[in-house]
């Protein structure tokens, strides 16, 4: 014995509290959580725009004073071309080194090894150096007191209180900014194995405490910007007056969700005094439909249920009884165009066989040889083309159910059109061409199907063709698929009767013009079976090229 369970609905000022209690503490709650989530990403971002913002500053800060400082000693290099020989040359930097604020040395040394030496010493003793080509292969070496460069660099951002370091590939501090030994060997351990270059990347394991590097391959240095810990808490502490806003949300929401509630109500109301109208109106099929819910009031939840009860009683007949005649009429025009089409065409081919089967029984009279095989032929032609037409009425329930067998596999093409036309080239004085190369590609098809659709087409291009025309028959190759073309020379037909050949029973000729035999269903099968085997028929009419169905299929999987 179950237990029979009924949900009593509660009543409007009821379910109005209850939206009022979930409308102030579920906002507030969330708005709680919105607020940490808000104030924790804000953090974030901020802090990763700010330091990669750095980042990049103090790399343009670099290729500024790169610039500057190797287009002074170019045009240095230039003077010194017109010294005769190295003493005046030197003379010439001495007076420049005496004179400069800059330049702590400037010399010439015979080689670039000698340059690498006198960097490395450089880094040693905070100092930096550039070099400059002169026309003999020797260089001149300047060499820059790094309080100059830190100036320089660092200048633009003497308020900010992240640590920003200037590092050799190998790690030596060129220079820096609010240096602070952990917080340096903090970042230095996390920075990953591989750099990207000329890209500044955020870095590090502290969520709100990101490290950004970027790698310079001219000059080659390390540009590493450390986020202190002091800086993210003030920055969170500033991020909490978001708080504000997220209180703001909450208010709003508990208006948004009462306002939701009232025309939640308003809308089922509605919908009650719309099905009224549209029964006074003699409209019977019209139903209340509810926005239907835990929150719809038990009042009208049963007013809208014994509505919708009284009109479905009334509806419920008029309803079989409409449905019922459709059908009736459907059934009542498919078998009358079934009966006046397959009477008709049945008859001829029954007249040929009867008319030739009497002709060879008669005994008074004596039938030589060779008239018996062409009787016997033309017995033969008409039970064949008996057999397609009986074929073709038994395909069409498989068709409209959806539920036509095929069996897929690789077919030649060229082989199952020359068995096509070899079945139906006798029926018509026509000439048909077969233009279909032998190097087309295979399709994966049904096969008996695929010939069945290709007879046809041929057979409705042999029917309908203008006398002493030909029938063209062409393949080629699409992407992934293969176009198989069939073509007859026929006058142009409208837009509007070519939607309607693929229906059942469907003619170009009515029954007032009809001069050719047929029933009318070659295309609705055409098209039936093709779309069976994941194909596309298509059709075409145009006064130069006549008519044209064209059938796409999937070529084969070619390895």
């Amino acid at each position: 014995m179950g237990l029979n369970i009924r949900f009593t609905r509660l009543k409007i000022v009821e379910q109005i509290a209850i939206v009022l209690f979930f409308a102030v503490v579920i906002p507030m709650t969330i708005s709680g959580i919105i607020i940490n989530n808000i104030n924790q990403q804000s953090v974030r971002l901020q802090l990763k725009e700010a330091a990669t913002l750095i980042a990049n500053m103090v790399s343009d800060e670099v290729d500024v004073f790169e610039a500057s400082a190797s287009n002074e000693l170019n045009q240095i290099v230039m003077t010194l071309d017109y010294f005769n020989n190295d003493s005046a040359k030197q003379n010439y930097l001495n007076k420049i080194q005496k004179n400069s604020d800059i330049y702590k040395k400037i010399f010439i040394i015979n080689s670039e090894d000698e340059f690498s030496k006198i960097y490395n010493e450089c880094i040693n003793h905070q100092e930096t150096a550039l070099k400059a080509m002169l026309k003999d292969g020797r260089y001149l070496i300047a060499i820059f007191d790094i309080n100059v460069l830190r100036e320089q660099i660092f200048s633009p951002l003497k308020d900010d209180k992240r640590q920003i370091n200037i590092l050799t590939y190998d790690g030596k501090i060129i220079t820096s900014h609010n240096y602070n030994e952990k917080l340096y060997q903090q970042s230095i351990t996390q920075l990953p194995r591989k750099l990207v270059d000329e890209d500044a990347v955020v870095f590090g394991k502290i969520k709100n405490q990101p490290f950004v590097y970027l790698k310079k391959e001219k000059p080659k240095v390390l540009v590493v910007v450390n986020t202190p810990h002091d800086l993210t808490k003030k920055t969170i502490d500033y991020g909490r007056t978001k708080i504000i806003l997220s209180v703001l949300i909450a208010s709003l929401t508990v208006l948004f969700i009462v306002g939701l509630y009232t025309y939640y109500l308003y809308i089922n109301i509605r919908q009650l005094f719309k099905a009224i109208i549209a029964i006074s109106k003699g409209n019977y099929r019209r139903r209340i439909r509810l926005l239907s819910s835990v929150f719809t009031p038990y009042e009208i939840i049963f007013l809208s249920f014994e509505f919708n009860r009284m009109v479905k009683q009334i509806n419920k007949s008029y309803s079989k009884l409409k449905k019922t005649n459709k059908e009736l009429k459907e059934l009542n025009e498919f078998r009358s165009n079934m009966i006046d089409t397959v009477s008709h065409e049945l008859r001829t081919p029954l007249t040929s066989i009867q008319g030739y089967t009497s002709r060879l029984l008669r005994q008074d009279i004596e039938i030589d040889k060779e008239t018996q095989q062409k009787s016997l032929k033309v017995i033969k032609k008409q039970a064949e083309r008996l057999k397609r037409m009986i074929e073709d009425l038994l395909v069409i329930p498989d068709i409209e159910d959806s539920r036509l067998n095929v069996i897929m596999d690789t077919i030649s093409i060229p082989e199952v059109i020359d068995d096509a036309i070899l079945l139906v080239k006798n029926s018509s004085s026509k000439v048909i061409v077969n233009n279909v190369s032998k190097e087309i590609s295979q399709i994966y098809a049904d096969r008996d199907r695929f010939e069945q659709v290709v007879i046809n087409l041929i057979e409705n291009a042999v029917k309908y063709g203008i006398d002493d025309t030909d029938i063209t028959i062409n393949a080629y190759e699409e992407e992934n698929r293969v176009i198989i073309e069939v073509n007859n020379k026929y006058p142009l037909i409208s837009r509007e009767k070519l939607k309607t050949l693929f229906d059942k029973f469907t003619r170009i000729d009515d029954k007032t013009t009809r001069t050719t035999r047929g029933t009318g269903l070659g295309l609705f099968i055409v098209k039936g079976l093709v779309e069976a085997m994941g194909g596309e028929v298509r059709l075409y009419s145009t006064e130069e090229e006549g008519f044209t169905v064209k059938v796409f299929l999937d070529k084969a999987n070619q390895e």
